[in-house]
């Protein structure tokens, strides 16, 4: 019965795994494409199967260890950020509180006394960063402190276009379409390099 299996069906399989795992050796030791791709292999491989150190920029704590680091403070836990970003706290100005926020120094607080803001549309900017240009002696230095819109409205930074401190906010309901469009496009503008800190308000909402 063997030896007519043998007939029909050839010789019994003789090959293992360790024949399979030799052949594939030798493949890829004979193709350098096959090389390149076995190290690639395990480059992605190895760090899945092995834990990185605790020294690793990789590290993760576990919750226990993310618990203690706010009383013992570890380098190597390097999952916070490094500075808390800066808050902004929303404030109301009138006119006449804003006036000395002009970059002067004049400011009630020594803290703020270099800080300059304007306002474009009711909304209150901080601009001090751009002191080159609003600050004293800038180019646009008449607006700190100061309601700015009608002036971004006309593309004007004459004197005349600020409405007086003891006056009323200007409604602006003088403007043309195109003067509008001047001003909310200025009012834009500002919001995403300055952002907005407050509004202005009159007198008699303060």
């Amino acid at each position: 019965m063997d030896q007519l299996k043998q007939r029909l069906f050839g010789p019994p399989e003789t090959s293992s795994a360790l024949d399979t795992l030799q052949s594939l050796a030798e493949s890829i030791y004979t193709n350098p494409l096959n090389i390149a791709l076995f190290l690639a292999v395990l480059y992605v491989v190895v760090p899945l199967i092995r834990p990185p150190s605790p020294n690793s920029s990789r590290w993760t704590p576990t919750v226990a260890e993310a618990r203690s680091h706010q009383s013992a403070p570890s380098d190597r836990y390097t999952y916070l950020p490094p500075n808390h970003p800066d808050t902004v706290e929303w404030t109301k100005y009138t006119p006449r509180t804003l006036a000395v926020y002009d970059g002067t120094g004049t400011s009630a607080s020594e803290q703020d006394g270099s800080r300059i803001l304007l306002a474009i549309n009711r909304k209150v900017f901080d601009v001090t960063k751009g002191k080159n240009f609003y600050g004293p002696g800038g180019p646009y230095g008449n607006f700190a402190g100061r309601d700015a819109s009608r002036g971004m409205a006309k593309q004007s930074f004459d004197l005349e276009m600020l409405t007086p401190l003891d006056k009323p906010i200007d409604q602006l309901q003088d403007l043309t379409p195109s003067e509008v469009k001047n001003m909310k496009e200025w009012e834009s503008h500002f919001t995403g390099k300055y952002g907005v800190v407050g509004e202005l308000i009159d007198e008699a909402e303060a």
